[in-house]
């Protein structure tokens, strides 16, 4: 099997860059006050949403990571499914974003939106879609 192309190999390494956070957010809500709370500064909202939660944070961000883990693998290897399942993660985090930015007023979730736009897009286009594979997008 030949080497992905260059902008699968950089969304795979974002989904595994989300992987790699969903774990680290997990580690740092089960060891308060540890070597990762520091990271909490960056975003006490989320912090504060999470420990509300109580156990239900370990398994979104448990869901979240696995999902992202898959999703890297499976653009990695060039795999229908990966390719179904990195775009379903991309427009439920885009909906997420615009969802979040509206109800909670906190603009800065936007950013998110046209990121996942463009990687949607991205993977959208003929070329990439062509890498999976006739029936990827369907």
């Amino acid at each position: 099997m030949r080497r992905p192309s260059v902008g699968l190999i950089a969304i795979s390494a974002f989904f595994a860059v989300g992987a790699a956070a969903s774990a680290l957010t997990v580690v740092a809500l089960l060891t308060p006050g540890g070597g990762l709370e520091p990271m909490w500064v960056l975003n006490p909202r989320a912090h504060e949403g999470f420990r509300s939660m109580g156990p239900w944070a370990f398994a979104l961000m448990g869901t979240v990571g696995l999902a992202c883990a898959l999703a890297a693998r499976g653009i990695w290897t060039r795999a229908r499914w990966g390719y179904r399942l990195a775009l379903t993660i991309l427009a439920l985090n885009v909906v997420g974003d615009a969802a979040n930015a509206l109800l909670s007023g906190d603009l800065r979730s936007l950013l998110g939106v046209p990121i996942g736009g463009g990687l949607i897009a991205y993977l959208s286009s003929a070329r990439v879609r062509a890498q999976f594979g006739r029936s990827a997008a369907g």
